[in-house]
């Protein structure tokens, strides 16, 4: 009986002894914990003073005791902070890295508070690399999960941001009513930094909306709140805004005085940065660094002194190291600093090439955001008129309803081609266009131009007359697509430059060596005709005949220079003859080779070979926020016998995935909420082996690598081709199908 009396007394220690542990485990990870968010909060004071390196360092610290804890809430919190920093030293690059590790982190936790924060930043990062229709997509997905997560006054920042994009385009009545959004919510939760530069940037607004008197009212209110807060930054901004109005209203007296106000604190908040980011603070922060790692060093070398003889030579040995070490630092740092002096008068004309190298490569990312919105803002519509003429064409039409149907399918595919085109004019330059060869009727395709373009001929009162030579072949080898649009582009002048004349198109051989033939093309008209003077310009970009041709005929002046590009490419040559007031023949001539018809080859009809695979239990998922869109994939679908779900934002997508088993989801880049790119991240995270597309508009090759990263298996470019469509929906289908068996 005392023996088991003997155990349970044991087992009652032993237990003692572990929910003690347990419980000194407990306390430990809530002290550091505490340890944690007390060196956050030490950062963001060091970050407001302007001590951007000891904010740094307390968030290194910070971040070390998160992962070993294991705390990943403040583990993403960190890496966000990190990248506010990492922006406010002029690391935009390590920024976006951070934000990308803080987004992780914060999907994978479902911490959708602080991804939403991240987002907002990020938002800020591209706006100030002028990447303005990323950063508003970044501002939308931060409103909405602000929205969901009912914390409301965080939306004022938000707000406020996409106000200063919206007036850098000049979009000034979009950028009034966010800040005045911004302003009601600003005052609601007192947010006064935000509320004063509300206020300030309204006054910029409303002068371009020719309000003088209410943007000087809104301006100062916003200047009392900054001046009442000690807020720097918006009390300069103000200056410059004033200035700004009062110049416009010609009276230079207050615009200089509050000119001057600005300068003169410009420079006391530069020469505060300066101090804080200059290289000698960053070699103080690297010794600093260097001074602690030395501590630490001799005091654990210290400690071990006493154990033996040869800790002791080991403790000399290694502060004679650090020694030397510290010695040969400081010893380059004077040197660096000794050749930075040096070559000083060097690195201003350095300087001088690196601004102007910058200056071109914001003009050329400028240049891209524009194509991209354009070419989606084009491409989305087109996409409805192709998918419905098609679907129309499949639906019996009635007899006389077919040639205006073809007609409108013809204009559209020429259309969509042109606009692609005309968007790869950088292609062209930068010779990255490449070619597509087909088979094809060259005498058809050509009559097939003429005959879409006859109509605008008949409205100028022409008479369109073809020759095609007798003996030429008809069928070659050769990219037919290009063809056609030099001959739109070409055709479409002639028909534009005369009224009550005729235009005549020739096609004829002028060398054959084997199945190889020399073609010239011939367009000639009767019209208007080009100035010598003029004639020497007519293939650079933006250029016309005159300014008066301009604002009578208009036009953009890019036609006959992506003409030029295709012909190069197309390795041909092109020359006009023209004289003023009598025409313009317009002579161009580009190697073809023959094919007999008996070579074309048969396509393969891929919607009859999906119909042969087993769906019955194939899913797809729709993203797509535009309903014709919408409806017009899910009939093509439907067509196909495949059944389809379809959501309309990126963050529905993802809850659909996790809730279903989908064969292959085709999403849409641009959406309200989370983009198709931000969603299919999301789901990679979760779902490595779901096929999913990018159905977009989006073309430009330097956005591809975005899509890779993203983690889709292909790209299907919208308004898709209908072989093109199938034909990868077939593939992911015979893989699902296989991997199911």
């Amino acid at each position: 009986m005392s023996q088991i009396k003997y155990y349970i007394v044991a087992l009652f220690i032993c237990l003692s002894f572990s929910l003690t542990a347990q419980t000194n485990a407990e306390n430990d990870t809530d002290v550091l914990k505490m340890r944690v968010k007390n060196l956050i909060t030490q950062s963001s004071f060091d970050s407001e003073r302007g001590q951007y390196f000891n904010a740094k360092d307390n968030l290194d610290k910070a971040l070390e005791i998160a992962i070993s804890i294991e705390d990943r809430q403040s583990e993403g919190i960190i890496h966000t902070k990190i990248a506010k920093l990492q922006y406010a030293i002029n690391e935009p690059e390590k920024a976006l890295v951070s934000l990308t590790k803080a987004s992780e982190i914060q999907r994978e936790i479902n911490d959708y508070a602080n991804l939403a924060i991240s987002y907002s930043i990020r938002g800020v990062l591209h706006s100030s690399k002028k990447e303005y229709q990323t950063a508003l997509d970044y501002f939308n997905s931060a409103k909405t999960k602000f929205e969901e997560e009912n914390l409301e006054e965080f939306i004022s920042e938000v707000t406020l941001n996409e106000a200063k994009i919206y007036l850098e385009q000049e979009d000034y009545k979009t950028a009034k009513s966010l800040l005045e959004k911004t302003i009601v919510l600003a005052k609601k939760y007192k947010q006064n930094n935000i509320h004063s530069n509300a206020l300030i940037y309204s006054g910029k607004v409303l002068e371009k909306l020719d309000n003088t008197e209410l943007a000087l009212s809104m301006t100062n209110e916003g200047l009392e709140i900054a001046k009442q807060n000690k807020l720097a930054e918006n009390i300069n901004e103000s200056y410059v805004t004033l200035s700004d109005i009062y110049q416009e209203n010609e009276n230079y007296k207050l615009a200089n005085q509050y000119l001057m106000k600005h300068i003169k604190l410009s420079d006391s908040i530069l020469n505060i940065k300066r101090e804080n980011l200059s290289p000698e603070r960053r070699a103080e922060y690297i010794n600093a660094y260097n001074d602690a790692d030395y501590q630490k060093l001799k005091t654990q070398v210290e400690e071990q002194e006493s154990e033996s003889s040869l800790a002791k030579i080991t403790t000399i040995l290694s502060i004679a190291l650090i020694t030397i070490l510290s010695l040969l630092t400081l010893s380059l740092y004077k040197n660096n600093n000794i050749r930075l002096k040096t070559n000083n008068m060097l690195h201003k004309k350095n300087d001088e090439l690196i601004v102007a190298m910058e200056k071109a490569e914001l003009a050329s990312k400028t240049k891209a955001n524009f194509l991209s919105t354009v070419t989606h803002e084009l491409r989305t519509p087109l996409y409805a008129v192709t998918g419905l003429t098609n679907m129309l064409l499949d639906e019996k039409p009635k007899e006389d309803q077919i040639p205006h149907l073809k007609s409108l399918k013809f204009s559209g595919d020429y259309l969509l081609t042109f606009i692609n085109d005309i968007l790869q004019i950088n292609k062209i330059e930068a010779n990255k266009v490449e070619l597509d060869p087909e088979l094809f009727n060259l005498k058809m395709k050509v009559e097939n131009v003429v005959s879409a373009l006859n109509n605008s001929a008949l409205d100028n009162n022409i008479i369109t007359h073809f020759e095609y030579q007798e003996d030429l072949p008809e069928t070659f080898y050769g990219d037919n697509l290009k063809i056609s649009q030099i001959l739109i582009n070409l055709i479409g002048n002639s028909i534009k430059f005369t009224k009550d004349g005729d235009i005549w198109v020739r096609v004829y051989g002028i060398d054959k060596k084997g199945d190889n033939h020399t073609v010239r093309f011939e367009i000639e008209d009767n019209g208007i005709g080009i100035s010598k003077e003029k004639q020497e310009n007519m293939f650079e970009s933006f250029s016309q005949g005159s300014i008066q041709i301009n604002r009578k005929y208009g036009g953009t002046g890019l036609g006959l220079s992506i003409v030029k590009g295709l012909i190069e490419i197309l390795k041909g040559k092109i020359y006009l003859k023209s004289e003023l007031g009598k025409g313009t023949t317009f002579f161009f001539e580009i190697p073809l080779t023959y094919a007999e018809e008996t070579k074309k080859i048969i396509k393969e009809d891929y919607s009859k070979n999906i119909n042969k695979l087993d769906i019955s239990n194939i899913k797809i998922l729709i993203v797509e926020d535009n309903k014709i869109n919408q409806m017009i994939t899910k009939k093509i679908l439907n067509k196909m016998n495949l059944e389809c779900d379809i959501v309309d934002n990126g963050e529905a997508a993802v809850e659909k995935v996790k809730e279903n088993n989908y064969d292959v989801v085709l999403m849409d880049i641009h959406m309200p909420g989370i983009s198709g790119l931000e969603a299919t991240k999301i789901i990679r995270t979760f779902d490595k082996e779901l096929t999913i597309f990018a159905l977009t508009a989006v073309t430009l090759e330097d956005k591809m690598h975005e899509f890779d990263e993203a983690g889709f298996d292909d790209i299907i470019s919208k308004p898709f081709k209908q072989d093109d469509f199938e034909k990868k929906l077939y593939q992911a289908l015979v893989q699902n199908t296989t991997a199911s068996v």
